[in-house]
């Protein structure tokens, strides 16, 4: 456990089931992948001590009767992170739809969105998934960021790594 006087934060990790978030979330926390990891059906929570903060990061799962609940969660996050399948072409619109439903109650919430899977040949670029899930229609006063990730063991020293994702939002989360 960290510190007492440590600053919490918590990073709440959504997106549909099967996209990755659990094996996003173990990477960031372990620095190593795993070859299989069972859906979520609730909740995942893992805590990390950083940089004089204490991160906690929140996944709730993605299959839909848990969606309903996402709202919930979002008035204790200090940032969001949606990871998204880039390889599920059939079901980018409604991780759209999920999203810009969550973020129309939080204006000022900072979005850090997941391309994952793009260690995969069919993989849809970040610029396509910037169009696809429409995400300049959500700036203005919200800082976004979309970053490629690849939660596999072959992906740990490439440009894809999770262990990007870490930094972000250690430098998102210091901020005043």
């Amino acid at each position: 456990s960290c510190a007492p006087q440590l600053d919490w934060r918590q990073v709440l990790v959504l997106g549909l089931d099967g996209a990755g978030k659990s094996s996003v979330l173990h990477y960031i926390c372990s620095q190593t992948a795993k070859e299989r990891i069972a859906p979520t059906e609730a909740f995942n929570s893992a805590q990390l001590c950083m940089e004089g903060l204490e991160m906690e990061l929140l996944e709730v799962g993605g299959s839909q009767n848990l969606r309903a609940y996402w709202h919930l969660y979002l008035s204790q996050a200090h940032v969001l992170v949606f990871v998204v399948d880039s390889v599920d072409r059939s079901r980018l619109l409604t991780a759209r739809q999920e999203l810009h439903a969550l973020l129309a109650a939080e204006p000022w919430l900072p979005l850090v969105v997941l391309a994952n899977k793009q260690d995969k040949s069919d993989a849809l670029s970040t610029a396509e998934l910037w169009e696809e899930l429409a995400l300049r229609t959500l700036s203005g006063q919200r800082e976004i960021f979309l970053l490629p990730t690849s939660a596999t063991w072959a992906s740990l020293s490439t440009a894809t790594s999770v262990l990007h994702v870490k930094n972000l939002l250690v430098n998102l989360l210091s901020q005043p």
